[in-house]
């Protein structure tokens, strides 16, 4: 209690949350995971964060960063821990449209981002379904992709600074808008991606891009990846690389969006993949869209493409992408479920998929799958719904998923980063010298191990 009555002083009594007061903030917004902290505090300042963990370095407690909570994979948990909230530090501290660049706080939501960009003619272009809750230092901490890495790289690309706070509260002071600066380890990547568990990000400085003018979007439907794959080529090869986006729907994924969301069922009949893409160019007088509707349509004569829907309003493109972004919502709707999201080369999606299948269905006959995937990047998320609630066959599941995908040259995460749900597949498929490496780093910036304890890293 002691440590509680500092921490008031510190940050004021309004700031310190306990019992009831802290219910919300005890749980994953899948419900999946559910616990009691010791306490969430709400620091304003860097400074206040950095005295918050020299109180808790000191006293040896243990510390859960937390921004938005939009994590699928345990990241928050905080069992006894205090939970560090970031989002009273929501100021965006500069905006400078001749470098592109803006310097926002860790809380500051995703869609706030967007909107400042926006005002001076700009973009920050990262974006996923949950960019009215995501916040800075979430994103970061799990180096969020979205739809639009294809063009323009997750969240890492899209960094040029940080300012981090360690364990025993110093203050790391990376804030650089340099686009080159070779002078020692590369500290700042090390931190993006690290899920809190090296030190604390309280603000960054993010790229910003030219906003585009005109956008072509469309719904395709085709028969097979491997005919998508080679429309994202040719459209790659004659937009000059202005493809933003290029997402996989397959049709049990349009069907469970329909029976879910009437109002944004599929247009066609749905196809055994259904592809949104689109289009983007920041030249004034272009029209995308007519380029985009030029090449499909030499993809329907070559016999690539059976259906295409192409926006011709900026409400058609709208509903277009709420097809896409709903998937979150579409997908956390039964209690049992295996929710992974795995990387692979783009050759080898189909490959992947088709052995998932049978893989699956070797393990839980009764199990169903849904897909829905980045394909221009290789990301593809695949949940399964078991037949049964029983937590070693759920294991069962994600282990085979891993297994699949580290067996055809992939990555058993893509964008949602380990947390306490894959630190088993980390211990049995990252190198083991990479986990040694990441064991000393770890011991080296928190030696009482007091950041987001037993997330990531799996135990030696």
């Amino acid at each position: 209690m002691d440590l509680l009555a500092r921490l008031r002083d510190l940050i004021g009594p309004a700031h310190v949350l306990t019992g009831a007061d802290a219910a919300g903030f005890g749980r994953e917004w899948t419900g999946h995971y559910q616990w009691q902290p010791l306490a969430v505090v709400r620091p304003g300042s860097t400074a206040e964060v950095a005295g918050v963990l020299r109180l808790a370095h000191a006293t040896g407690t243990p510390v859960v960063p937390v921004s938005g909570n939009t994590g699928l994979n345990g990241g928050t948990v905080a069992e006894g821990a205090l939970m560090l909230s970031l989002a009273r530090m929501n100021q965006i501290r500069d905006l400078n449209p001749a470098a592109r660049t803006i310097t926002a706080e860790a809380g500051v939501v995703l869609e706030t981002l967007h909107a400042a960009a926006e005002a001076q003619g700009l973009v920050f272009p990262l974006t996923f379904g949950a960019k009215g809750s995501a916040m800075v230092g979430g994103f970061l901490s799990t180096n969020a992709g979205g739809s639009n890495v294809l063009r323009y790289g997750s969240a890492r690309a899209l960094c040029l600074g940080l300012e981090v706070v360690l364990a025993d509260g110093r203050v790391m002071n990376l804030l650089s808008a340099l686009h080159k600066d070779n002078t020692g380890y590369d500290l700042r990547d090390l931190m993006i991606g690290a899920e809190g568990t090296l030190g604390v990000i309280t603000a960054a400085v993010l790229k910003l891009a030219p906003a585009p003018v005109a956008y072509g979007t469309a719904l395709l439907g085709m028969g097979s990846l491997g005919a998508a794959l080679d429309l994202l080529n040719r459209l790659q090869a004659g937009s000059g690389g202005a493809v933003e986006a290029f997402e996989f729907m397959p049709a049990g994924y349009m069907q469970r969006l329909g029976r879910i969301k009437p109002d944004l069922a599929c247009p066609f009949a749905p196809q055994p993949v259904n592809i949104l893409v689109e289009l983007a160019s920041t030249i004034p007088g272009s029209d995308p869209a007519v380029q985009l509707e030029d090449m499909l349509a030499a993809a329907f004569e070559a016999g690539d493409l059976a259906e295409a829907v192409v926006a011709t309003s900026g409400a058609q493109r709208r509903k277009l992408w709420a097809m896409r972004e709903a998937a979150a919502e579409i997908t956390f709707t039964q209690p049992v479920l295996v929710d992974t999201d795995v990387a692979l080369p783009l050759d080898r999606l189909e490959a992947w998929l088709a052995r998932m299948s049978v893989r699956l269905a070797a393990i839980d006959p009764e199990a169903e799958e849904l897909v829905v995937a980045h394909l221009g990047d290789g990301n593809i998320h695949y949940t399964a719904y078991p037949g049964r609630d029983d937590p070693a066959h759920l294991a069962a599941i994600r282990a085979a998923v891993a297994e699949e995908a580290v067996a055809m040259g992939g990555s058993f995460s893509a964008e949602h980063g380990v947390g306490l749900s894959k630190r088993a597949t980390m211990a049995a498929h990252k190198d083991p010298v990479a986990l040694d490496v990441m064991r000393a780093i770890k011991a080296a910036l928190d030696p009482a191990g007091i950041l987001n304890p037993g997330k990531t890293i799996p135990d030696a």
